[in-house]
């Protein structure tokens, strides 16, 4: 459906008529000056200006050009069908590790084993753009924390961030207790009941200059819930000599992960504590989160806008292009005939 917002701008479209109509004549004399070629120029005069319907064409595109300008100056909107918007209220901090053991492939995917980093974008970026009516950020953490992207509801925006995120950016330690305190700091102003942290860590805190338990009491007492996910593998087989099953050994890669700490992280601050082996676990965490957090059943509904206006305009600005070429043209024409006579 098309909206005009200014449509009493159409009711101008006559005015260049009345102007005419109602005008008195322009008075004075003109000067006569003797051009002894005035034969040559007036008949090519009349050919360029060709046969009456040709000279009617030109004015009809002069008003043409006029009612498009009206067209575009009473704005003309494009108005789409209603759409609706779920309204959750969330608002969910997403804080990602990024030390340097994020990058022990681990993670079985399939056949092939992949990072613990590879394993957070691919099923994080899933889970944050099935985030739909959340305002989202995203907080990466390593030696030092900070906001990759401010709270928002710009989910594409705060997934293609996480996919461009890259292991030792932050530093090679973890900064767990940090990483709290920095969401609490974006958090606490926000409506109570609605604030929340999911943080992803495969380790234990190293170098924070804020313990995490006391980083968790704060959040706690300012209503924050905490989801903590303790990521990477129990088991992983180390290759003995050249590769081979010779000397193999099996270690667990996980060996520093400090489950206590996040356990206790989430249980003071009324969320849960969550352990991802593999990306499947990790998968179905995220679900299990999306059950916790749900989507609320209000919605909001907009209609779309699009404004039309820039297409008569274009027209218009066509239209005279093509007649200032053609009276370039005509001038070209006669000026060529003058200096024949002139010489003549």
């Amino acid at each position: 459906m098309i909206e005009w917002l200014w449509p009493w701008m159409l009711l101008l479209a006559p005015l260049p008529w009345l102007w005419r109509r109602l005008a008195p004549p322009a008075g004075g004399e003109q000067p006569a000056i003797r051009a002894p070629f005035y034969s040559q120029w007036s008949q090519l005069a009349q050919e360029q200006r060709g046969t009456p319907t040709r000279g009617g064409l030109s004015l009809l595109a002069l008003w043409a050009v006029w009612i498009l300008l009206l067209l575009a100056a009473a704005r003309p909107q494009w108005i789409g069908e209603v759409q609706e918007i779920p309204e959750s209220g969330r608002d969910l901090m997403l804080a990602v590790d990024i030390s340097g053991s994020m990058q022990v492939e681990d993670m079985k995917a399939g056949q092939r084993m992949v990072s613990r980093m590879l394993a957070v974008k691919q099923l994080g970026g899933q889970f944050i753009a099935e985030r739909q009516g959340d305002r989202l950020g995203l907080i990466l953490f390593g030696s030092r924390a900070y906001v990759q992207s401010p709270l928002s509801f710009d989910t594409a925006t705060v997934k293609r961030f996480l996919d461009e995120s890259q292991i030792g950016f932050a530093g090679q330690d973890t900064a767990i207790g940090d990483a709290i305190g920095l969401a609490v700091k974006r958090l606490k102003d926000r409506p109570a009941d609605q604030r929340v942290l999911i943080l992803l860590s495969d380790g234990r805190d190293t170098a924070s200059s804020v313990q995490p338990l006391d980083a968790a009491q704060l959040a706690a007492d300012l209503g924050i819930r905490i989801y903590t996910i303790g990521i990477g593998a129990d088991r992983m087989v180390m290759p003995g000599v050249f590769g081979s099953a010779f000397g193999s050994r099996q270690v667990n890669p996980s060996a520093d992960l400090d489950e206590d700490s996040l356990s206790r992280i989430a249980t003071m601050t009324g969320g849960k504590y969550f352990r991802a082996r593999n990306p499947q676990e990790l998968a179905g965490i995220y679900q299990l989160l999306d059950e916790l957090e749900p989507i609320e059943l209000d919605s909001a509904s907009y209609r779309p806008r699009r404004a039309l206006g820039y297409l008569p305009l274009a027209l218009a600005l066509a239209l005279s292009f093509a007649l200032a070429a053609q009276r370039l043209w005509q001038r070209g024409a006669l000026r060529a005939a003058w200096r024949q006579g002139a010489v003549e």
